[in-house]
């Protein structure tokens, strides 16, 4: 029996160029200011810059906001909401990596509710939807511009905490491949394992439905057979647009099937070490995926077939043995190499990570129902 199943998207407009429509969609919402919110990273590399000018020939004025971390955290989104109504403003435009547009979400959903960004943890707790919001990503990895999740660290408990709501999802996403161009080979490889496991959670999720499945299968295909290629040749446009593409299949099934333990981990991971989102999930994917395996066999043997592996008639034991070899494989061949222990963390800050994880909401998805103790096994053997 096919399980009853929604699926939430924005708009999207995807290839080269996507980037010049910003005006068009600005003016399209009644656009009298907007509000971009970026990052230092992304106005060195122009593209801040751009869309401004692109507003600009519109006749459409903008203020910027760019006080933000690699990690967004709750406090840059209750200064920006504050600089979203002193300046005017009446729609929102992210331009970067996840953390810009998870912070935009954010201060649209402060904008429009009024009240502590951290009080809307959790699943469908967004009363009113934020303003009009435009996100045109610069990473291939996130797909935050296509996502219903916004994550914003709590600097006080040292955790990341996930806002799950169909009002976070983005009203338009221009997906431009060209933007991806100015990231550097590391951040190619975080970004693009990222939407690995995307694909991969969302994939072996309690939630999969077909429709969910085709989407997460291609941007497994996608990733396993360009990832290399792009490391290799980083101006090619064409490869660029293909780890794209994937983000954004990656984006859609995970926004609807959900996740798992490996970001539940690497939400607690980020929020109390301030790692690296993609970096943290790169290095625990092998680790939950063998966790996880007696759960989920035969959906990791599609997953296998994605990777581009011969696990046709073979045992389920040599079809784990195979994927988690390729997933190391690809891993370290895109140049993530690093422990958990080699970025800082140690035994006895096991504990604390494990009981922020087992409680984050990702966790309800995933395909293996972990008790306390399993979550410190597979950060100690990440160590």
């Amino acid at each position: 029996m096919i399980e009853l199943r929604k699926f939430v998207a924005p708009e999207f407009i995807f290839g080269a160029g996507a980037i010049d429509l910003a005006g068009r969609y600005a003016q399209n919402f009644g656009a009298e200011k907007v509000f971009i919110v970026t990052d230092p990273g992304v106005i060195q590399a122009g593209w801040t810059g751009k869309v401004q000018q692109i507003l600009e020939n519109q006749g459409i004025d903008s203020s910027i906001f760019s006080g933000i971390s690699p990690n967004p955290r709750a406090e840059e989104v209750m200064v920006g909401a504050e600089q979203y109504r002193e300046h005017g403003c009446d729609v929102i435009i992210a331009i970067g990596g996840g953390s810009p547009m998870d912070c935009a979400k954010g201060i649209g959903i402060v904008a429009t509710n009024d009240d502590h960004i951290l009080t809307f943890e959790g699943i469908d707790n967004v009363p009113i939807p934020g303003p009009p919001l435009i996100c045109i990503p610069t990473t291939a990895g996130t797909a935050a511009d296509v996502s219903q999740f916004a994550i914003i660290s709590d600097q006080e408990e040292k955790v990341k905490k996930a806002i799950i709501s169909k009002t976070a999802v983005p009203d338009v996403a221009l997906i431009d491949p060209a933007t991806c161009l100015t990231m550097d080979s590391y951040l190619t490889a975080c970004t693009a394992i990222d939407a690995l496991v995307h694909a991969v959670e969302a994939y072996a999720s309690t939630a999969h439905a077909p429709m969910f499945d085709l989407h997460a299968l291609e941007a497994i295909r996608l990733i396993s057979a360009n990832l290399e290629k792009v490391l290799a040749e980083p101006a090619d446009l064409e490869l660029r647009g293909k780890l794209m593409l994937a983000s954004l299949q990656a984006g859609l099934a995970f926004s609807n099937a959900s996740l798992g333990a490996v970001h539940a981990m690497a939400h607690s991971l980020g929020g109390y070490l301030d790692l690296p989102h993609g970096e943290c999930n790169a290095i625990l994917l092998h680790h939950v995926m063998a966790y996880n395996y007696p759960e989920a066999g035969e959906r990791y043997r599609e997953i296998g077939k994605a990777l581009g592996l011969g696990v046709e008639n073979i045992s389920s034991k040599e079809v784990k043995k195979l994927i988690l070899a390729e997933i190391i494989r690809l891993k370290l061949s895109a140049g993530i190499t690093a422990s958990l222990g080699q970025r800082g963390a140690t035994i006895s800050d096991i504990p604390h990570l494990a009981k922020k994880a087992i409680k984050d909401p990702c966790m309800v998805t995933n395909p293996r129902v972990p008790i306390l103790r399993d979550i410190e096994v597979i950060y100690e053997e990440a160590l």
